[in-house]
């Protein structure tokens, strides 16, 4: 679908700082926004040591007879690949992993791979998500109809909607067919980036199938059934950024949710259950997030509280809109359009906004 055709497509303020009313000293944004190859480097042995860790227990759970415990190395495995190769692929899209450019450019290939989206389309499309975050016709990075039902929480979980959706663009830009949308926001003079960004992917992805069908078996127990099963916890993480919060709004604060989450979460996700932080000033590295949210926390939202929490907290809205009942949350953040009371449900009314994803 062409942004043209739809009912954001007129020049709109960027989604920033300034137009959600937030502000901090200009010098303390610098000092945070400052970049250093060391934290993420540390980072970055602790996620291969810990892929190795994983894949090790793996390994010797294949020398069992236990299917259960097969699996739970594989989801172990599986998630530690998946979460963390997101977040280095989004922190490198942005450029703010490493100071070290060929580091920087290098790990958002290798997230993006694992990820499933060709790396500059990946950039370009995502900092289209930042100057127009939950823009309908705008945000390139809308991935699932507003308001959520049961059905559009399955195809996101699932990660049905995203092989849908990255398949067709992996398709079109292999082709040079680029969409509306994506040229749009790709500088004319990169487009041949994308191009051959796509087909270096798909000539990746066509190889480990050949590996496989020769009967290597080992990519399918080391990458893609722990890829398969640790795709929805990652979703899990990513579908709390925006879900059931207002759309077309200039104000981050009102789009895009932080949220709470374990040590461990923050460091699978490094740091970007602070999202509401990160979308304010997106040039701050994944490991100063948490002074950055220090300094804005009397200006935004206080973050829902707890990953699993606050997943459920969306599960049983959605269910509830799906079964036609009211749809206020206890403790979940959202949109007051969102909102549905029980008596307005029986009566038969909805949100009286609706955006539906074109996959």
């Amino acid at each position: 679908m062409s942004p043209s055709s739809l009912p954001q497509a007129k020049i709109l303020p960027a989604t920033t700082a300034a137009s959600s009313n937030v502000s901090l000293e200009r010098q303390l944004v610098r000092n945070l926004a400052q970049r250093s190859d060391r934290p993420a480097l540390l980072w970055l042995a602790s996620w291969l040591t810990a892929l190795a860790v994983s894949g090790y227990l793996l390994y010797l759970t294949t020398a069992t007879s236990s299917t259960l415990l097969f699996l739970a190395a594989a989801l172990l495995l599986g998630s530690i690949l998946t979460v963390p190769s997101y977040a280095i692929s989004h922190e490198c899209a942005h450029g703010t992993a490493f100071r070290t450019r060929w580091l920087n450019e290098t790990c958002l290939w290798i997230g993006s791979l694992l990820y499933f989206e060709e790396p500059y389309h990946r950039r370009y499309s995502h900092t289209r998500h930042h100057t127009y975050t939950w823009h309908v016709g705008k945000d390139s990075q809308m991935p699932f109809d507003t308001p959520m039902t049961l059905k559009g929480w399955l195809l996101e979980i699932s990660g049905i909607a995203l092989v849908i959706y990255e398949t067709k663009v992996f398709a079109r830009n292999a082709l040079g067919k680029f969409s509306p949308q994506t040229r749009g926001f790709t500088p004319e003079n990169t487009l041949g980036k994308l191009k051959w960004g796509a087909r270096a992917c798909i000539l990746i992805y066509a190889t480990l199938i050949i590996l496989l069908v020769r009967g290597e078996t080992w990519v399918w127990t080391y990458l893609l059934l722990p890829r398969l099963l640790g795709g929805p916890v990652m979703l899990l993480f990513t579908l709390l950024q925006h879900v059931e919060l207002k759309e077309n709004s200039p104000s981050i604060l009102e789009s895009t949710r932080s949220f709470t989450t374990s040590a461990i979460g923050r460091w699978l996700y490094m740091n970007m259950n602070n999202h509401i932080e990160h979308h304010l000033y997106p040039q701050v590295p994944f490991y100063a997030l948490d002074k950055l949210r220090q300094a804005v926390e009397n200006q935004v939202p206080p973050p829902d509280k707890g990953f699993w929490r606050t997943n459920l907290e969306v599960l049983s809205v959605v269910v509830r809109r799906s079964l036609g009942m009211g749809t206020k949350a206890r403790g979940l953040r959202q949109a007051a359009h969102m909102v549905v009371s029980a008596a307005e449900a029986k009566k038969g009314k909805t949100s009286p906004f609706a955006h539906k994803t074109t996959l």
